[in-house]
C-alpha cells in the first residue's frame, strides 16, 4: 500500500501520551482499568437491552447502538496504546494507521449522528406522544441507525481516500498516540489541500447536521415541557432526556477541546491529553450515565443481578 500512494514510508513513529519512562507503567495500568470499565460497561449495556423484554423500545434500540460505538470507537485506539506503553519504539506499520484512522473516523461521526437521532426520539417521544409509535416504528428506527452508519462510512471512506493520496517522506514521527487526521497531515510531504477541503466540507456538514437536529429537538421538548402544568410532568418529561443532554454535552465539549485550538507545539500536546478524554474516557462514562440516571435501566439490571445470584445460590 505503501507504494500506492508514492510514499516512502512504510511506518511510523507514534510519539504517544508522554516520553517519561516513570509514567509508562502507572498511564498503563490506568488505561487498561478504563478500557475493562468501557468494554463490561458498554457489552453490558447491549446484552441488557437485547435480551431484557422491558427495554425494547426505539429509545433503548438507539442506546444498545450507541453503545456498541463506544465499544469500536475505544476499541480502535486504546489496544494498541497500552501495546505502545510496554514497548520502546511505539511502532504502527502504514496499512495498520490508515485502517485506525478509517475506523476512528467511521465512530466519531457515526457518534455524531448517532446522538443527533436519540435526540429526535426524545422530541417525539416528548413533543408528539400520540404519534410516537407510528414516527418511530421498527422500519424507521432500523433504517435511521442504517443512515448513522452510512454517513460514518461515507466521511471515512472520504477523509481515509485522501489521506492515502498523501505522500509521507523521510519524517515518520506522529505526534500523537494513535493516528489521526490533523498530526498525519502536519507529516505529509506533497499539497494537502483537497484533504483538508474534504476535512472543512464534512466538518461542517457534519456539525451543522447533528448539532441543528440537536438543538432544535430539544427547543421543542423545553418548549413542550413547560406548558406541562404539573411538576411532578414537567420532571418525569425532563429525566426522560436529562442523560441524553449529559451525554451530548460531554461529547461536544470534549471534542471542542481536542479540534477547536490553535495548531501550534503546545497545543498539540494539549490536544492529546483532551483527546484522551474524547477517545477513552467518553465511551466509559456512556453507559454509566444510561444505567445510573435511567430508572428502566436500573430496575433492569438490579433484577438480573438478583437472578444471577439466586442461581448462584441454587447451585450452592
Amino acid at each position: 500500500m505503501a507504494k500506492q500512494n508514492d510514499s516512502t514510508v512504510n511506518e511510523f513513529v507514534l510519539k504517544g501520551l508522554t516520553d517519561k519512562p516513570e509514567l509508562q507503567l502507572p498511564l498503563f495500568l490506568l488505561s487498561l482499568g478504563v478500557y475493562g470499565v468501557t468494554v463490561v460497561g458498554n457489552m453490558g449495556m447491549i446484552l441488557l437491552i437485547t435480551f431484557n423484554s422491558k427495554l425494547q423500545s426505539p429509545m433503548y434500540y438507539f442506546l444498545s447502538s450507541l453503545s456498541f460505538i463506544d465499544l469500536c470507537y475505544s476499541t480502535v485506539i486504546t489496544p494498541k496504546m497500552l501495546v505502545n506503553f510496554v514497548t520502546e519504539k511505539n511502532i504502527i506499520s502504514y496499512p495498520e494507521c490508515m485502517t485506525q484512522l478509517y475506523f476512528f473516523v467511521f465512530c466519531i461521526i457515526s457518534e455524531c449522528h448517532m446522538l443527533a437521532v436519540m435526540a429526535y426520539d426524545r422530541y417525539v417521544a416528548i413533543c408528539k406522544p400520540l404519534l410516537y409509535n407510528v414516527t418511530m416504528s421498527y422500519h424507521v428506527c432500523s433504517w435511521l441507525v442504517v443512515q448513522v452508519y452510512m454517513m460514518g462510512l461515507i466521511g471515512a471512506t472520504a477523509h481515509t481516500g485522501c489521506m492515502l493520496r498523501a505522500v509521507f517522506c523521510k519524517d515518520k514521527i506522529v505526534n500523537h498516540y494513535f493516528c489521526d487526521l490533523f498530526p498525519l497531515l502536519e507529516l505529509s510531504c506533497s499539497r494537502t489541500y483537497i484533504n483538508e477541503v474534504v476535512l472543512l466540507c464534512f466538518s461542517i456538514f457534519n456539525f451543522l447536521a447533528t448539532t441543528l437536529t440537536i438543538l432544535g429537538s430539544y427547543v421543542s421538548i423545553i418548549a413542550s415541557i413547560l406548558r406541562i402544568c404539573s411538576t411532578e410532568g414537567r420532571s418525569k418529561a425532563f429525566s426522560t432526556c436529562s442523560s441524553h443532554m449529559l451525554a451530548v454535552t460531554i461529547f461536544y465539549v470534549s471534542a471542542a477541546f481536542v479540534y477547536l485550538q490553535p495548531s501550534n507545539v503546545s497545543s498539540m500536546d494539549q490536544g492529546k491529553v483532551s483527546s484522551v478524554f474524547s477517545t477513552i474516557i467518553v465511551p466509559m462514562l456512556n453507559p454509566l450515565i444510561y444505567s445510573l440516571r435511567n430508572k428502566d435501566v436500573k430496575v433492569a439490571l438490579n433484577k438480573m443481578i438478583e437472578k444471577r445470584l439466586s442461581c448462584i445460590n441454587e447451585d450452592f
